[in-house]
């Protein structure tokens, strides 16, 4: 392990200064390169229009003529938590803005597959539906999208998935309409929005279009009410923001405004009632919720569903208004979770003794790692390959047997890359390169999923370590930390901790982390799991704690840490959250 200090530009650091923001943020904001502090202003009035969004106003048009004809709306979502908050975010804003027929359906991961299938298209029709609104898919689901328009559903893509490509030009389905930064010729300025945040956007075009229809404000008819009020859709953004955070999509400003905002509300416990119930399952307070919390405690959760069960438990606790049933449903989810975590602990077990295996006696260990076993849990290989990434910093592909009914000879893999090496554009040119290998692939550039032939999964792995070798090298493979270098001992103090955690850290835009060199004045080891520490920064004691570490520390190590404020007899102090030590 290697820690890399992050670049300071001093002028930018002054410029921030002037503007009155405390030094040290000044330091972590332009060393991510923020230069004005406007920047940084996560008011609503600053998110990017929706106006600008390639295929918004048409949606809008669509959703309204829906509306007023009174056709009935059917969401197919996705089974993780991007997919789960924006079919929650669909369905709840849809209804807020006069729908009154809106229903959904989430594939099984093992018994469907990903996306928009006929199948699915099939049972969106027999249930009555007229409409059919993908959300966090559908971009690549061309059969899916065909199959509905033969049975005379109208057809609304919203994705932020990267599109596909056939004969190396951008391929899309024939929908109604598509709405996806990332489609070609949409201007929108945010290309790592999630798909909820795709959503969301969607739903403020709606309301823009019904406004210009005088829908609000006026007697309505068929519902005999003369009060017909603006919706204020801003109820929506906790789920926005924990959907956004989930899905690591990289937290450019406008993320960040729509993250911050979902913030402010859980913070003030103006949020749906399973949400709230997340956070009490989780043993979370939703009064000081930080990004970390959606991310490593209430995302999971929700994830746990679709990997394990149905996404619709998921679905359901976000959507439900009964906090009884709320809080049965996120006390489900935990047991899943938990379950999950005691799965991917023997999967990642078995893995890393295969992957390990192939660094063994050699000097040139291969610069991608795939991995199957036929016991390995479909729902699960993203996270093992996550954690395998994270250990042995390679682009990594865990495969199980695919649990799809007709599918025996198809393994599913899960990637997860690094720095340098774009996912989904590898597993391109694999395909190019190896005609056939690849039955289905998409994705990101730092996670992709794919689908293989059993008996061509070698090829795969081949085909694979191929594109890696040519696009990395030592340096590139060489695990390194990003840190913002030495904490000035006048930092180390709770109010800027506090500070630090009401801000929105994320994919691409990271969490400040310190490095330099501390002494070890005791340590040992709590739980069997976790190295609790007694150090000495600066020449003043701090405690410190290195969770999931069991090896004892040198006497004096240089060390990345984050800032954490712990209570002990009703006194808040700064703790060190160790993260690495260098040359580990």
């Amino acid at each position: 392990m290697k820690f890399i200090v992050r670049d300071v530009p001093p002028r930018m650091v002054w410029e921030l200064e002037q503007s009155g923001l405390h030094p040290l943020l000044a330091q972590l904001y332009a060393s991510r390169g923020i230069q004005q502090l406007q920047e940084m202003d996560t008011a609503l009035s600053r998110l990017i229009l929706p106006s600008t969004m390639k295929g918004a106003a048409e949606a809008a048009q669509l959703l309204a003529d829906a509306i007023a004809t009174d056709q009935k709306i059917c969401i197919v979502a996705d089974y993780d938590c991007d997919g789960a908050t924006a079919c929650a975010v669909g369905v709840r804003g849809l209804r807020l803005l006069g729908a009154r027929h809106v229903d959904y359906i989430v594939p099984d991961r093992v018994q469907d597959g990903y996306g928009l299938t006929p199948p699915i298209s099939a049972r969106v029709k027999a249930s009555g539906a007229d409409v059919l609104v993908t959300v966090d898919n559908g971009i690549a689901s061309f059969d899916g999208v065909a199959a509905a328009r033969a049975l005379g559903l109208k057809v609304l893509v919203t994705d932020h998935h990267l599109c596909a490509c056939i004969d190396d030009q951008v391929a899309l389905p024939k929908a109604n309409v598509i709405v996806n930064p990332n489609q070609p010729g949409c201007p929108f300025a945010s290309k790592s929005i999630a798909g909820v945040g795709v959503m969301f956007y969607v739903l403020l075009a709606l309301r823009a279009e019904l406004r210009t229809r005088h829908i609000f404000n006026q007697t309505d008819e068929l519902r005999q009410d003369t009060s017909v009020c603006q919706p204020k859709l801003d109820t929506l953004l906790p789920l926005v923001a924990l959907g956004t955070v989930a899905d690591m999509v990289r937290l450019d400003a406008n993320n960040r405004r729509l993250v911050a905002q979902g913030l402010k509300r859980v913070r003030s416990l103006v949020m749906p009632v399973g949400l709230a119930a997340l956070f009490v399952a989780s043993a979370r307070d939703a009064k000081m919720a930080t990004t970390f919390d959606f991310g490593f405690a209430i995302g999971p959760r929700i994830n746990a569903a679709g990997r394990l069960s149905d996404m619709t438990i998921g679905i359901e606790c976000l959507l439900t208004d009964d906090a009884t049933r709320a809080l049965e449903l996120a006390q489900e989810l935990d047991s899943m979770n938990r379950e999950r975590r005691s799965i991917e602990g023997q999967m990642r077990t078995q893995a890393l003794v295969v992957a390990e295996a192939l660094f063994a006696n050699t000097d040139a260990p291969p610069p991608a790692i795939c991995v199957f076993d036929p016991n390995f849990h479909e729902g699960v290989v993203g996270i093992v390959a996550s954690r395998l990434k994270d250990k042995l910093h390679r682009p990594t592909f865990v495969f199980a047997s695919s649990g799809a009914t007709g599918h025996a000879d198809e393994l599913k893999g899960s990637g997860r890359s690094i720095a340098g090496f774009h996912l989904r554009d590898a597993l391109d040119l694999v395909a190019k390169r190896y005609p056939g290998v690849l039955l289905r692939f998409g994705g990101h550039a730092m996670a992709a999923g794919c689908t293989v032939a059993k008996d061509q999964f070698k090829t795969f792995e081949q085909g694979l370590i191929e594109v890696a070798k040519e696009w990395l090298n030592a340096a590139t493979l060489k695990r390194c930390t990003e840190t913002d270098g030495p904490l000035k001992p006048e930092y180390r103090r709770v109010d800027l901790v506090d500070a630090l955690h009401k801000a929105v850290w994320g994919q691409g835009f990271e969490a400040p982390t310190f490095s330099e060199e501390l002494e070890v004045v005791s340590q040992k080891l709590v739980a069997e799991k976790h190295m609790s520490l007694k150090l000495k920064h600066q020449g003043e004691s701090v405690d410190g704690i290195w969770f999931g570490h069991t090896q004892s520390l040198p006497a004096r190590v240089k060390l990345a840490f984050r800032l954490d404020a712990q209570a002990w007899r009703g006194e808040r102090k700064v703790r060190f959250l160790v993260e690495a030590a260098e040359g580990e």
